[in-house]
């Protein structure tokens, strides 16, 4: 696989002006990371970490003041490209809400490519593949309003898809779901990146979700301390609840099954597995 997205050494601030003199508040300073093409990236931290900022560079909505991010080989810095950029870069947010724009689900959908400059029968196309792909064909014709929390979300993600983006950046789009929603957006973007290819990053704080990605980089007052994959970092049970995190709760399980003298792996990290773990341990008494 191929570079797809690089922060190559950058720096971002954020200052706030309402103060006197202006407070200049350093996000991140030198930091570095690569996602390949067509991977599926988990970004996890505590609030203030940073990683919501890195992931607004990657969509050149942040530009930092050093250091460059390149997207496919394409620099954030050059203002010629950010149209290029920003469609082959697309945003989910937290709240579906904030994404919606029109009265009707296909509507919505249309919204990018129309603005886009698309021929009218490639954006009909788009949007009901769009609509076909994260299972909302049917409701193409429903008021946005009216759909549940996973629904409004898997509407937000085929107005990115309408764009044909080669990577989708979501920012903790389950937070504000349900179970059941949150299954099912978690169920589209796996599909995305096993199906269709799509690089996925995705900012969340469900360490459940987080472990079905393919890697996990866990960010910490603007640094990346971990990088690896979920079996991997999610193991490091004592460093991971000293960043004021969590792990997946079948981690947790056998982190205190150990501790109480039990031999299991302790890079489990779903459920099949640790209940083929507790199966063969109970079978050996």
């Amino acid at each position: 696989m191929s570079v797809f997205l690089n922060a190559d050494n950058i720096t971002f601030s954020y200052v706030n002006e309402m103060e006197e003199p202006p407070i200049k508040t350093t996000v991140f300073k030198d930091l570095s990371l690569q996602v390949e093409k067509g991977e599926f990236v988990a970004i996890l931290g505590h609030n203030g970490s940073g990683k919501s900022t890195l992931a607004k560079c990657f969509n050149a909505i942040n530009i930092p003041e050093k250091g460059d991010v390149f997207v496919n080989g394409m620099s954030i810095k050059d203002e010629s490209k950010i149209l290029d950029i920003r469609q082959s870069v697309g945003m989910v947010f937290q709240n579906p809400d904030n994404q919606i724009v029109a009265t009707i689900v296909e509507e919505d959908v249309a919204f990018a490519p129309e603005n886009m400059g698309v021929p009218s029968e490639e954006i009909r196309r788009r949007v009901d593949d769009s609509l076909k792909t994260v299972g909302m064909y049917e409701y193409r014709e429903h008021a946005p309003h009216r759909l549940s929390g996973g629904q409004k979300q898997r509407v937000a993600i085929a107005g990115i898809l309408a764009m044909q983006p080669d990577c989708i950046l979501l920012d903790e789009p389950t937070a504000m779901l349900d179970p059941r929603g949150r299954k099912e957006v978690m169920n589209t973007i796996k599909m995305l990146n096993r199906e269709r290819g799509v690089t996925i990053v995705l900012i969340t704080h469900y360490m459940d979700e987080a472990a079905q990605a393919d890697r996990v980089v866990v960010m910490d007052n603007g640094k990346i301390v971990m990088d690896d994959k979920p079996k991997k970092v999610f193991s490091r049970v004592d460093e991971i609840k000293s960043l004021g995190l969590d792990v997946p709760q079948v981690t947790e399980l056998v982190y205190r099954l150990n501790e109480c003298g039990y031999e299991l792996d302790s890079e489990i990290t779903t459920e099949d597995e640790c209940v083929e773990a507790l199966y063969k341990l109970l079978s050996s008494d």
